[in-house]
């Protein structure tokens, strides 16, 4: 039997104070903040709705010039390096946009939010890099139709799933978010602005753009896979117990078949599980059903959207006490579950907002928007949720998982290898959920302060971030670009392959023009010097 790792308590700061009291600011403040701001969002895509396709376009093109205008306007030789005006309190993410702080030549996109086109022919979706998953949805789902991964929270944007970091419980299926990417129109360094698909003569910027954070070009434009749907989510609760070994091994029980298995009708549309502690877990499956079937006599119908309804998670952890059960959810509401919670994160921020009472009279108002709060968070409160918090998804071959939340997917092997590649050999392997042109990875999602950290104990979260990096390493796992990181420029490299990305910052001019992706992701804000090495890179 192990011995319990005892730790000092540690001494409580301002800071902390701040954190446990800022519930108030939030439920008086920011919720009705946030309530005018969805609002007002809401009216913009009305508005953008009710426009023509050929309107929105003809937008586009405008929006596109003044944006190669601006760029065309800058003075390498004092303007600094190019990126987005969006803000650094914007980004969904915890991580600080620390190379925002620093000298910087920024080209406005924010009016790059529209649906462009919804093709049935082809069955894709073409829009612009601000529009969000609530306003895909909304277009989409009345129509039958969806993405074929849907990121689960409203907010994310098409641009920021596609340069960063996407995935959903279909994943499985269709592999991350930019793997169901048709074609990317990008605007490089030189003015130029260039249709990027698979198999045309741009094909090695294709495969280079995901994860590489806006550091090879402007996406402008992207046109994504659609795929039929039905109303309904018919999705099965099944409890499993036991050991870390049972639980992964009932979670891959419940969606991945043996190595070339093709029968489709065994494997679900979508897949989660949640880890309540070591050895309790719900392993989530769902299947696409009309509305017919849903209404048959018997039949449960959850709809999870309304704001009094408990928070998913906690719905979910209901089969541990009844068992396993089987309930109909309305699509879209299940798409955006974990959205009114933001998973259970806002537990931590609003220690009552899961109670009946609130859900019941304030529930209307939630979530608080993400980038509101950082938006009023001060230097001191932003260190502190680097370090005595944990936001991250981790990337991890399924045949090594140590589940948390987990969501599985294909991680393809690509003509071009990408920055984010199979482990080598995996075809002669053979391992369940295997393919022959993917690799089963499942995705690790960590949201929430460390139990040391809820226990006021001392606990040191850049230590701890460092060996979970340095295993993602050693066991061919990738942490996504959105988290905090505690990586060395040389380890980056090592998790990541950089051979096809270097070749698009050179071919493509983005050395000297556009900030690398690892200025972008390294902790700490950027110092004058650092600014002067990243831009005085020569080709």
């Amino acid at each position: 039997m192990k011995t319990p790792i005892v730790r000092p308590k540690r001494k409580k700061t301002w800071v902390d104070h701040l954190v446990r009291f800022r519930w108030i600011f939030v439920v008086f403040f920011m919720l009705p903040i946030s309530v005018i701001l969805h609002f007002l969002t809401y009216l913009g895509e009305l508005r953008s709705e009710s426009k023509s396709y050929k309107q929105r376009q003809k937008e586009h093109d405008e929006n596109v010039l003044k944006a190669i205008k601006r760029l065309k306007e800058r003075n390498p030789s004092k303007d600094g390096l190019v990126c987005t005006a969006r803000k650094p309190w914007v980004s969904v993410g915890m991580r600080n946009v620390d190379y925002k702080r620093a000298r910087h030549f920024d080209v406005d996109l924010s009016a790059l939010c529209n649906i462009l086109e919804i093709d049935h022919k082809r069955m894709v979706v073409k829009c612009e890099p601000m529009v969000t998953m609530g306003q895909i949805t909304r277009a989409t789902v009345p129509m039958n139709l969806a993405l074929a991964v849907v990121a689960e929270l409203e907010d994310l944007t098409i641009g920021g799933l596609i340069n960063g970091f996407g995935i959903e419980g279909s994943s499985h299926l269709y592999g991350l978010f930019s793997d169901t990417v048709v074609a990317y129109e990008i605007l490089l360094a030189d003015g130029r602005v260039v249709r990027a698909t698979q198999d045309n003569e741009y094909s090695d910027l294709f495969y280079a753009v995901p994860w590489s954070q806006g550091t090879l070009g402007l996406l402008i434009c992207a046109e994504i896979k659609l795929i039929p749907i039905k109303e309904y989510m018919k999705l099965t609760y099944k409890p499993v117990r036991g050991n870390l070994r049972d639980l992964v091994d009932g979670y891959i029980d419940s969606f991945a078949p043996e190595f070339g298995e093709t029968d489709g009708k065994k494997v679900p549309d979508f897949v989660e599980t949640l880890i309540y502690n070591p050895h309790e877990a719900v392993c989530m499956t769902g299947k696409y059903a009309s509305k017919e079937e849903a209404e048959k006599k018997g039949n449960t119908i959850n709809r999870t959207g309304w704001w009094f309804k408990p928070w998913f998670f906690q719905h979910a952890q209901k089969a541990l006490q009844k068992g396993e059960f089987v309930e109909f959810i309305p699509t879209r509401e299940y798409y955006h579950r974990h959205t009114r919670s933001l998973f259970w994160e806002v537990e931590l921020i609003l220690l009552f907002a899961d109670q009946w009472w609130f859900r019941l009279f304030l529930g209307w108002m939630m979530p608080p928007k993400i980038s509101l709060m950082k938006a009023t968070q001060g230097e001191a409160l932003r260190n502190y949720y680097h370090e005595m918090h944990v936001v991250q998804d981790l990337l991890v071959p399924l045949h090594k998982v140590y589940p948390i939340w987990l969501c599985p997917h294909k991680l393809y092997k690509h003509p071009h290898k990408a920055m984010v590649y199979p482990e080598p050999g995996f075809e002669q392997e053979r391992r369940r959920g295997d393919t022959v042109d993917a690799q089963m990875y499942t995705d690790i999602g960590l949201y929430y302060s460390p139990r040391p950290v809820l226990r006021g104990e001392v606990f040191d979260g850049v230590g701890a971030v460092r060996q979970m990096e340095s295993w993602l390493i050693d066991n061919h796992g990738f942490e996504t670009q959105y988290a905090v990181t505690e990586l060395s420029e040389k380890d980056f490299w090592r998790m990541f392959d950089g051979e096809l990305y270097d070749k698009c910052r050179r071919k493509y001019k983005a050395v000297g023009n556009f900030m690398s992706v690892y200025y972008k992701s390294k902790k700490g804000n950027k110092t004058e010097e650092e600014v002067r090495e990243a831009e005085n890179v020569q080709f």
